[in-house]
């Protein structure tokens, strides 16, 4: 596929770029509306194909839940091994489009990998993410910052307050989710492993608070592990 509709995509997905500013440009790389279109549905997830472990899958328990976080009701997804026991957790941050089927999904692979995982949902303050996803990007930008990273924090401490956690945990993010994976790392003392897929780095001021083992991982295939923190 041409790479200048590829650098659109990636601008669509994580820019300001209205749906139709983003299919009228398409238009123009394509040679028209209906090839846009068509051009469109190759680019797009479709998520019912992409799905790997099903909801009913007979190793896991899967099910929406509520915490308490700064000022809302926290919404996120949570996944678990059945069989008795305690559990390393894993925090799953979603891109800026929230908690879809795509991050649901992940936090049931990570179930069945053996771990108490939890997906919040950035946009419980306002009742959750949307199924329009273009609806749910605009929401980030009215999200309040400190807010937010309590939100996640108050979900780490959820976390580890399960009884199936064994205290140990882990966050992984991807793009926006990869930021505030590095805001908890550097937020949360505690914190075992950050992963950060893409997304905005820690102030350098910050670095030196960081206790987390990180695993970054940027656009160019570059991958940066680190057994003492850094970025």
């Amino acid at each position: 596929m041409d790479q200048q509709i590829i650098n659109l995509f990636d601008e669509y997905t994580h820019k300001p770029l209205s749906r139709q500013d983003f299919l009228n440009r398409l238009a123009k790389l394509t040679g028209g509306m209906t090839a846009a279109l068509t051009t469109l549905s190759l680019l797009e997830v479709n998520y019912a194909h992409a799905a790997t472990v099903p909801e009913q899958d007979k190793d896991i328990i899967a099910e929406d839940i509520v915490y308490p976080g700064d000022g809302a009701t926290m919404k996120a997804y949570l996944a678990k091994p059945k069989a008795a026991g305690r559990y390393g957790g894993v925090m799953v941050v979603h891109e800026n489009r929230g908690l879809n089927p795509h991050i649901r999904d992940v936090a049931r692979r990570v179930a069945k990998a053996g771990f108490l995982c939890l997906a919040p949902d950035a946009l419980s303050p306002f009742e959750g993410t949307p199924a329009d996803e273009d609806k749910a990007r605009d929401l980030f930008s009215r999200l309040d910052a400190d807010k937010n990273l309590n939100n996640f924090l108050k979900g780490l401490e959820y976390l580890r307050a399960r009884p199936e956690c064994n205290g140990n945990i882990g966050c992984v993010g991807f793009c926006w989710g990869g930021a505030m994976a590095n805001q908890l790392a550097v937020h949360a003392p505690d914190l075992k492993a950050a992963v950060a897929f893409y997304g905005r780095q820690p102030a350098s001021g910050d670095v030196s608070k960081i206790k987390a083992r990180i695993q970054a991982l940027w656009g160019n295939g570059r991958t940066r592990q680190c057994r003492h923190p850094c970025v």
